[in-house]
Order: C-alpha cells, then sequence, then structure tokens
C-alpha cells in the first residue's frame, strides 16, 4: 500500500518524527495534505514517503514510557473528570447533610 499523508500525520502524532514530546493528540485545522488536494494536485506516494523519510531522520527514539502513554491518550483526561465529579458529589451531599443538620 502506497504511503499516504494520514501516515504521515500518524507517524508526527505518535512521537515517531521526535516533534512531539507531550503526551496527547495535536489538533490539527486540516490534515496534512488537504491543501494540495484543493488545488489540484495532491501529494505522490513518492512525495509522501519521502517526506515520512525526511521526517524520521534524526529523530530521537522516545523513551518506552512516553510510547506507552502515546499510545493511550484519552486515560489521564478520563481520571481527571472522573476525580472532579467525585468532588463535587462530596461536596453536594455534604451540603444537603449540613442543611438537614
Amino acid at each position: 500500500m502506497p504511503p499516504t499523508t494520514q501516515q504521515l500525520k500518524a507517524d508526527i502524532d505518535t512521537g515517531k518524527t521526535g516533534d512531539k514530546v507531550v503526551e496527547g493528540f495535536d489538533l490539527g485545522l486540516s490534515t496534512l495534505g488537504t491543501d494540495d488536494e484543493a488545488a489540484g494536485s495532491p501529494n505522490t506516494p513518492e512525495q509522501v514517503a519521502m517526506a515520512r523519510a525526511l521526517e524520521k531522520r534524526g529523530a530521537p527514539k522516545p523513551p518506552a514510557e512516553q510510547s506507552a502513554r502515546v499510545s493511550k491518550p484519552g486515560w489521564p483526561a478520563l481520571w481527571i473528570i472522573v476525580g472532579v465529579f467525585a468532588a463535587v458529589l462530596a461536596v453536594l451531599a455534604l451540603a444537603v447533610l449540613n442543611g438537614r443538620g
């Protein structure tokens, strides 16, 4: 299968090119190659392959713990949301109990 611009963006987002040092998903305004396609000259598979090779050249290997974190981008946020929700429920429960006493 020829390389695509989506694969290039995935390489960048997962830290394979050394561009990402922080966990998380980088929301782009448009996917890579969209402007070229809209202009009527989409990237060829050869251009994408060359871009992927150039992006990966000299990229430091991410530490094992960073690779593990990048593969699960939503879990830390989920635990923060659950914790905040539990704290709000606890405050509301205390307010109700103190109002009765």
